[in-house]
């Protein structure tokens, strides 16, 4: 038995100039953080969003909400929870693929670490993830560096 789910999410940059941006749980040097109460992970985000839906759950912002006002912002912390109820529902990943539109920043430079990142917290190989990027061509907000949208497909397998 498997389940596929799809998740999105898309953040636009923020002000504040002392906030990182942080992509896949990898900080980003040189680039400002996201408008957002959480380090605004938007590839976790869309990963998250992408299991609850897989399981047939509510979306992840019926706990991460929550653990944001408790002071919990990294969110990988929200992925270990996704993974849980993943793992309570019997299931295991099979494979992810994220798809990134941004013109900045660059992801291939930080390819490795996202999927060195994510590997162990949904306790998978790193080849069972893809990671591919596009500019858009500067269509989108997303082409002209105005933020970063990500779609992520998950397919999970019975354990």
């Amino acid at each position: 038995m498997f389940r596929v789910g799809i998740g999105q999410d898309s953040h636009p940059f923020g002000e504040d100039k002392n906030k990182r941006c942080v992509l896949g749980g990898a900080q980003v040097e040189d680039v400002i953080g996201f408008k957002g109460n959480s380090d605004g992970d938007v590839i976790i985000h869309a990963l998250c969003a992408a299991i609850e839906q897989s399981l047939g759950r509510k979306n992840f912002s019926t706990y991460s909400d929550d653990m944001c006002k408790d002071g919990i912002t990294d969110s990988r912390e929200y992925l270990k929870v996704a993974v849980s109820h993943m793992k309570e529902a019997g299931f295991e990943i099979n494979n992810v693929g994220i798809s990134v539109e941004c013109k900045t920043p660059k992801i291939l430079p930080i390819e490795d670490e996202i999927k060195q990142n994510l590997a162990p917290i949904l306790e998978t190989d790193i080849g069972s993830i893809g990671i591919n990027a596009t500019t858009g061509e500067g269509m989108t907000a997303f082409g002209r560096c105005e933020g970063v949208q990500v779609f992520v497909i998950v397919s999970l397998v019975k354990k």
